[in-house]
């Protein structure tokens, strides 16, 4: 890929990965917007792990823009005091758990996905679904990530799980059982926020060392540029995320979820008439 190429889906992958609009479906749609053709192999085999080095940059925008709440999660390890960062740490362990499990177990049967603009499309519909009805289906939100029950978070952490389908977003999932399960707009989101960073990092773990000693010639250096790319539009995306979630407590999803569905009824009537 070229410089420019790469810098784009940076930008793409920063931006969606937080924004309840799919990074892994954009991921797939941009090359296809854009007239790229991409190496088929390059497609099949080094996609994923590519844009996981993505999301690794974005993950690390996270760990920077929420430092201290992962301080105090840090804390509370040592600290009897903490109880209420304790709590939240006990609940991200139960929330990341699903989605790491049913991540390994399915992988590779949903990999075949990831090159899909049709499949894509369809669910990004889906997903634009999903926040508009759950939205409108939440209850008043008043309580915190610590409040939560494990069995919340549990389900949340379930919802995180839909991620592994191109069209479904991770962070948009998570917000929508975060409002079901009685949290704040501000709170879900930053629960969402917060869960991100462990399952990047487990993914990271499993993905980056195959593009390490992918035979694709300057494959792992265009993923390092991307990667620190995609933290820095990261950073800008999570402040802008987090001020949006904190002055709008009513339709917070509606500009996300009309978006989806634009975009994925565009992409597939296109697809339908070429």
């Amino acid at each position: 890929m070229s410089l420019l190429q790469i810098l784009i889906f940076a930008l793409v992958q920063g931006v969606t990965e937080l924004f309840p609009v799919s990074s892994v479906a954009h991921g797939v749609l941009t090359p296809h917007l854009f007239g790229w053709n991409l190496d088929p192999v390059f497609l099949k085999e080094h996609f994923l792990p590519f844009v996981v080095m993505l999301h690794l940059g974005t993950a690390i925008a996270l760990l920077l823009f929420f430092w201290r709440d992962w301080l105090d999660v840090a804390r509370s390890l040592v600290d009897a005091r903490a109880a209420e960062a304790r709590a939240t740490l006990v609940r991200l362990v139960v929330a990341t758990l699903p989605a790491a499990i049913i991540g390994l177990a399915f992988e590779r049967a949903l990999r075949g996905l990831f090159s899909s603009v049709t499949a894509a499309s369809f669910f990004l519909i889906v997903n634009g679904v999903l926040l508009f009805l759950g939205e409108r289906a939440r209850g008043r939100g008043e309580r915190r990530i610590s409040e939560l029950g494990l069995g919340q978070a549990a389900f949340i952490g379930f919802m995180q799980s839909l991620a592994l389908v191109p069209g479904f977003s991770r962070s948009g999932a998570t917000m929508i059982a975060g409002f079901w399960a009685g949290l704040t707009h501000a709170e879900a989101a930053r629960f969402s926020m917060l869960l991100a960073t462990p399952l990047i990092a487990g993914a990271s773990l499993l993905e980056v060392p195959k593009l390490a000693r992918a035979s694709h010639d300057g494959l792992f250096t265009q993923a390092l540029i991307g990667g620190a790319a995609s933290g820095l539009f990261a950073l800008v995306a999570v402040w802008a995320l987090m001020r949006w979630f904190a002055r709008h407590e009513v339709n917070a999803m509606w500009p996300f979820a009309m978006y989806c569905v634009v975009l994925g009824s565009s992409v597939l009537l296109a697809a339908v008439l070429s």
